[in-house]
C-alpha cells in the first residue's frame, strides 16, 4: 500500500469533502481516502498495481477541483 497526500484547491464545504471521498474511494484499489479541507489535502491509501496515482488525480478534477 502507498499513501500520497495531494494538495487540492477549490474544496470548501463539507459537500466538497463528500464527492471527493466518494468518488475517490469508489476506485478499484483505493484502501482510504481522508480529505483535510482546512489544509487543503487529500490523503489517499492505495494499492498501485490496481490504481495509478493520474488516476486519482483525474477523479479528483472530475469532480472540479484542482490537484496541484
Amino acid at each position: 500500500m502507498k499513501t500520497i497526500t495531494l494538495k487540492v484547491s477549490g474544496m470548501s464545504c463539507g459537500h466538497c469533502v463528500k464527492a471527493v471521498e466518494g468518488s475517490v474511494g469508489e476506485l478499484p484499489g483505493v484502501d482510504s481516502v481522508k480529505v483535510a479541507l482546512e489544509n487543503g489535502e487529500v490523503q489517499v491509501q492505495y494499492d498501485a498495481d490496481k490504481v495509478s496515482l493520474d488516476k486519482i488525480k483525474e477523479t479528483i478534477d472530475d469532480q472540479g477541483y484542482d490537484v496541484e
